[in-house]
Parts: C-alpha cells; sequence; structure tokens
C-alpha cells in the first residue's frame, strides 16, 4: 500500500477536525465547545487547529460550509422536482424553511452561525444562491407569471423572507408550530408578485 501523500494527511486532518467540530457544535453550542474537547475528539491537537483554519472561528467557518453545501444540494433536488420555475421557487423556499426544524441546522446555521459570524445573508454562498435566484425571478418576470418588478429588489426580499422566517423557527419555543404559520405567510407574501391573470 502506498504512503499517503502530505495533501492526504493534510485533508484527512482537516476532515476529522470538521466532523468533531460539526459534532460538538450541533451537540453542545459554538460557545461551550471547547477546542481541547474537541481536538481530543479527533485524535489531534490544537495545533492541528491553528495550522488548518487559524482558529475556533474559522473552524466554524469550515463546518457551516460543509452544511451550507449540503443545503444547497438538498435545495437543488427540491427545486429540480418540480413543475415549473414558480413552483421550483416556491418548493425551494419551502424546503429552506423546514430545513430550521433539523436540531443541527438550528444550533449550527441559524443561531450559533449568524451570532458569531454576522448576517448570513454576507456568507459566501449566500452570494451564488441569490444570482441564481435572480436569474430565476428575472425570468418567471420575463415570461410574464411575475408583476414586472425589480429582479433584485424582490429576490433580496423573498430571501430576507425565507431566512428570517427560518430564524424564526429556529429560536421559537415551539418550531414545529412555527414552521406551518411561516410557510403559510411565506406563499402569501411570495404570491403578491404573481402577474394578474
Amino acid at each position: 500500500m502506498a504512503a499517503k501523500t502530505r495533501a492526504q494527511m493534510v485533508e484527512e486532518t482537516r476532515a476529522k477536525l470538521i466532523t468533531a467540530a460539526r459534532k460538538a457544535f450541533a451537540t453542545k453550542g459554538y460557545a461551550a465547545a471547547s477546542m481541547d474537547d474537541l481536538t481530543a475528539e479527533a485524535g489531534l491537537t490544537r495545533g492541528a487547529l491553528y495550522h488548518n483554519f487559524g482558529d475556533k472561528k474559522g473552524l466554524l467557518w469550515a463546518v457551516i460550509d460543509q452544511i451550507d453545501g449540503e443545503m444547497l444540494a438538498r435545495l437543488r433536488v427540491v427545486q429540480e422536482g418540480a413543475a415549473t420555475p414558480w413552483l421550483a421557487l416556491l418548493a425551494e423556499s419551502t424546503a429552506y424553511i423546514e430545513m430550521a426544524l433539523e436540531p443541527e441546522i438550528q444550533r449550527i446555521m441559524l443561531l450559533d452561525g449568524p451570532a458569531v459570524l454576522g448576517d448570513p445573508a454576507n456568507w459566501p454562498n449566500q452570494t451564488a444562491c441569490l444570482q441564481r435566484i435572480e436569474k430565476t425571478v428575472q425570468g418567471l418576470i420575463d415570461d410574464g407569471t411575475l408583476k414586472k418588478v425589480d429582479a433584485k429588489a424582490a429576490t433580496w426580499l423573498l430571501n430576507g423572507a425565507v431566512l428570517n422566517s427560518a430564524l424564526w423557527i429556529a429560536a421559537a419555543q415551539n418550531p414545529e408550530e412555527a414552521f406551518p404559520r411561516a410557510v403559510d405567510a411565506f406563499q402569501h407574501l411570495a404570491s403578491g408578485l404573481l402577474a394578474d391573470t
């Protein structure tokens, strides 16, 4: 068996730290997750964490990036399964709001992430996501499905409604009870953009 390359060893170390951090951040929360505990869980040293991520905040960015990628893949599947671009936009938005019911996403992506890293609308993956949604919205305006409104403004408002619905659910005393209320209100709000037929 060939010896592992340096790049493979670095990738394995990063993966172990991300896995341990993801578990710790989801169960204990970012603030309570000890760097010593999570490096021990990974069988590594604090030096490995500093070398690969700079600090605990850098490790949180890596965890968020991983979860965000998984969420985007799930949303793509939902979007591709819809009959029309409008229904795809609604289904994708609803699916994102529904993900706020998942404890790991609640804790890491919606509660601790924004508290530590700032507004999720400014996170790196959001730019690509917003551009994709804007393209969809512009297409819906061009084909007459939506009213003639500014596509960028409509995109930011829809995205804000989805994100804030998810944040509300994550922070709610009873997320399961908040979810259908959020989806209902979002769908009413979004349908206000539909062109009069």
